[in-house]
Parts: structure tokens; sequence; C-alpha cells
């Protein structure tokens, strides 16, 4: 697998979290197993032009064609019924992974505006963390013009970390910019910053 994210895990992630946790072998080392990313379209309107128009974007996001979700029950509140096709979801594996989680992290995610960071509590226990992502206009790939609706998705990468914390070393080292680790930074970077107190006058 030829990847320049993939090489960043093997060269500098691996040995990094080898020296944090004391693995002694590079195949106990927490990896990313896959990338799921979903969206429902169940409380819209119009459910079949909402999911075509999901599906698309999912698929310009991701470079993957998304299968379609269904509803496991009806709802007459949203008329939906049992069975009928109320999401769309990508499972990204391997390289196609990988592209999507440096696209993720260095080009979408900084776009957000007012951006602080992601939530560092959104961990499942289990290795797993989740993303909510509020539209798909972060995404360069997404074409502000051409949007014919805001689509809302979650982001789940699912890990081998058998705990919240080393999934979270996993994903600090690998760039993901957790809200409490910037706080750190820019509270380090702001002391290094303040003026020397000026001497007392004679």
């Amino acid at each position: 697998m030829k990847n320049e994210f993939y090489d960043h895990y093997k060269e500098r992630v691996i040995p990094a979290l080898q020296k944090q946790h004391g693995y002694k072998n590079p195949h106990q080392v927490p990896k990313v197993e896959k990338v799921v990313v979903n969206t429902s379209v169940g409380s819209q309107q119009d459910v079949k032009q909402a999911l075509e128009d999901a599906k698309a974007e999912l698929a310009l996001i991701t470079g993957q064609k998304p299968s379609e979700t269904r509803a496991k029950k009806s709802i007459a509140n949203f008329k939906l019924r049992k069975e009928q096709a109320i999401g769309a979801k990508v499972t990204l594996r391997g390289a196609h992974m990988y592209e999507f989680l440096e696209r993720l992290i260095k080009a979408a995610l900084p776009r957000i505006r007012d951006f602080r960071g992601v939530s560092p509590k959104a961990f499942d226990g289990h290795g797993n963390y989740t993303l909510g992502v509020s539209d798909q206009s972060i995404f360069p790939e997404v074409e502000l013009d051409k949007i014919k609706r805001n689509i809302g998705f979650d982001v789940t990468i699912v890990t081998t970390a058998q705990t919240n914390e080393e999934a979270k070393s996993l994903l600090s080292e690998m760039g993901m910019p957790f809200s409490d680790r910037a706080k750190k930074v820019a509270t380090a970077t702001a002391s290094k910053e303040e003026p020397a107190a000026a001497a007392p006058a004679a």
C-alpha cells in the first residue's frame, strides 16, 4: 500500500506510541482498521431525492460508492416505512481510508469556521471515535455553488486500540486536532511569547 499518510503512520506514529505506552512489539501498536462515513435523511420531507443527493455527496467526498441504509421500524410521524431506504454509508479500508483521513485532518477540519479542535470525549470505550460533521462544504472536493442541500454525517474511526486512552494517543499522533491538545499548545505558545518583566527603575 503506497500512501504518504500510511508511511507517516509506520515511520512516525508507531515509534512514538511504542515510546509512550511501552509496546515491545510494533504489532502491538494500535492502528486504524476502518472508517465508516454515514448519513441519514429520514427526517427530510423529500426522502427519495434527499437520499440521491446524499449518496452523490458521499461518493464525491470518499471516492467510493455508498450503500443504502434502511429503517429498522416504521415511524408514522416521519412517514417512514420499515425497510425504507433512509440513509447512506461508506466503509473505507486500506489506501482509500488513509487518503480520506489525511484529507479530513489536514484539509477539511481546518476549514470549519472558528474551529477550536474536535471533542476528546467522543470515544466509545472500545477504542473507536465518532466525529459529527454538520455539512459537506468543509471538504475541498465539494463545489459550493453546486450544493443542493446541507448534508450532515458521522465519521466513525474504528481502531484496534483496547482503551480510549490508547485510541486518543493513536489519533493524536496521526494529527487529529483534539480541543484539549489545542488548548495546551496555545497555553505553551502564549507563555513563551510573554515579555519578560521590566526591571524596576533605579
